[in-house]
């Protein structure tokens, strides 16, 4: 449910060396990487369940690199109806930052604009041991440390 992202600036990108990956990075937001979970357990292809209308909020702000000197050192949470229920620090992505943009791009062009969802601390819903649904009404908060809140409301929609 939590994303930390980057806008790449207005320049073409393919296979930068990690050591240049955040030459290219222009800022970094908050999103929630909501997952439709009906729709992903009907197939085996899970961006299928993260691509509908209105799954992923970004922002509302764009923080830019230079105001975060090291994006693999800060604190991140979910806030789900007043409770914690994910927690952690982007140095404990399995794969950081830089080698994310210096891998995605070795077979693809990233055209400027492109944005990253770089990563969720432990503890999605769907997991759990008491599974957390998303209901009509709910709220869910997106906290990154330097950043800010990215607040949403759910609406459900029938099918």
């Amino acid at each position: 449910m939590l994303a930390l992202l980057e806008a790449i600036k207005p320049q073409i990108l393919f296979s930068p060396p990690e050591a240049k990956a955040f030459d290219y990075v222009l800022g970094f937001t908050c999103s929630n990487d909501v997952s439709a979970r009906t729709f992903q357990s009907i197939t085996t292809q899970w961006s299928f369940s993260k691509g509908l209308d209105g799954s992923c909020p970004l922002g509302r702000v764009l923080v830019t690199k230079d105001a975060i000197p090291d994006p693999q050192a800060l604190d991140i949470k979910a806030i789900y109806n007043g409770v914690t229920v994910q927690d952690g620090n982007t140095k404990d992505m399995i794969f950081n930052i830089a080698k994310q943009i210096s891998y995605l791009s070795q077979g693809t062009t990233i055209e400027a604009g492109t944005i990253f969802l770089t990563g969720t601390p432990a503890g999605i819903g769907f997991i759990r041991n008491s599974r957390v649904v998303l209901e009509d009404g709910d709220d869910i908060r997106v906290w990154i440390e330097k950043i800010g809140t990215l607040v949403n409301k759910v609406r459900y929609e029938e099918w």
